[in-house]
């Protein structure tokens, strides 16, 4: 069957069974992973929701218990830009679970204003990929146990905003610029399944990056007139309403998350970039037109992602 923008999450997992299967939705106490999260409940998974604040994530996991009948639903805290609690996480998951069939990396922020983490790196890039990294890596074993299993890291086409400078992805030495961070943030959620594809992919552990589209969820609060105008103006349209008419609503938006979780048509395959249910091409840049910057699949850039994250994180993690 065929999928496409205008697929909801329930959609593309119709026909599927996930009876036994566990999965990690990260930032799913409410949006794009509350629903991602729901959908999964609704064919049988164990679902682990993570939360920065965990009443919330509470509150989500009864109604997803309620409307799903599925009561395998956990919350645990996790804040993904403080590595203590990214390895507290993967502790306490790990000690009561013994695999991981399902790792979606949904979590994550945009365009905010200069914020800093308690270590001094610039929240979005330590948000959206550090600790991404750190998490995943850390469940990286339980992963291997469940073969095969899949890691979907939610990227955006705001990655044609920027490729990661490696050089200074803090922005330490240059002027904070929110989009540039957004963009270098999302080009590291591609590079970083290139590389989780090159050293897992032959023990059975495949990753893709997911473009959700454009919607309208927490993930947008600190957007101002100003902001929007200037998507608008990426985005190569003139009229504001007619950019905003292609959004999708939140059903569409997690509809790519789950089918890159699910679908048989990426069995066995990892490393891509997806967009609207598809495997996408390259793309010339434009927020609307799709597909992938020239630099986001980037082998080269890939390894030098996995090398600097090391370093920020203080660990290595060859896997392979």
């Amino acid at each position: 069957m065929s999928f496409g923008f205008d697929s909801t999450a329930d959609d593309v997992i119709a026909d599927i069974d996930l009876s036994g299967k566990r999965a990690i939705v990260t930032g799913s106490s409410g949006g794009l992973g509350e629903e991602t999260a729901r959908a999964l409940a609704s064919k049988g998974a164990a679902v682990t929701i993570t939360a920065r604040d965990v009443p919330k994530g509470e509150a989500v996991a009864a109604a997803i218990r309620e409307s799903t009948g599925n009561d395998n639903i956990e919350v645990r805290k996790l804040e993904l830009a403080d590595l203590d609690s990214v390895r507290e996480f993967a502790e306490g998951w790990r000690a009561e679970h013994d695999k991981l069939d399902l790792l979606i990396n949904n979590a994550g922020m945009m365009a905010c204003p200069l914020t800093r983490t308690d270590a001094g790196w610039e929240a979005q890039f330590a948000t959206n990929h550090v600790g991404h990294f750190l998490l995943t890596c850390l469940l990286a074993a339980e992963l291997k146990a469940a073969a095969p299993a899949r890691i979907v890291n939610l990227s955006s086409a705001g990655h044609h905003f920027a490729p990661v400078d490696f050089d200074d992805p803090f922005f330490e030495n240059r002027e904070y610029d929110k989009w540039a961070s957004y963009g270098q943030s999302k080009s590291a959620n591609i590079l970083f399944s290139v590389g989780l594809e090159q050293r897992l992919g032959a023990a059975g552990v495949h990753a893709v990056a997911v473009h959700p589209g454009g919607i309208m969820t927490e993930l947008g609060r600190h957007l101002t007139d100003e902001d929007i105008a200037t998507m608008v103006e990426r985005a190569g349209v003139d009229d504001p309403e007619a950019f905003q008419a292609g959004f999708k609503s939140i059903p569409q938006g997690a509809a790519t998350s789950v089918w890159a979780a699910t679908s048989a048509e990426l069995e066995g395959r990892g490393g891509l970039y997806l967009e609207d249910c598809h495997v996408a091409g390259p793309g010339d840049g434009g927020l609307r037109s799709g597909g992938y910057a020239q630099w986001a699949l980037d082998p080269e850039g890939a390894e030098k992602l996995w090398a600097l994250s090391e370093r920020l994180v203080g660990e290595q993690f060859p896997l392979n």
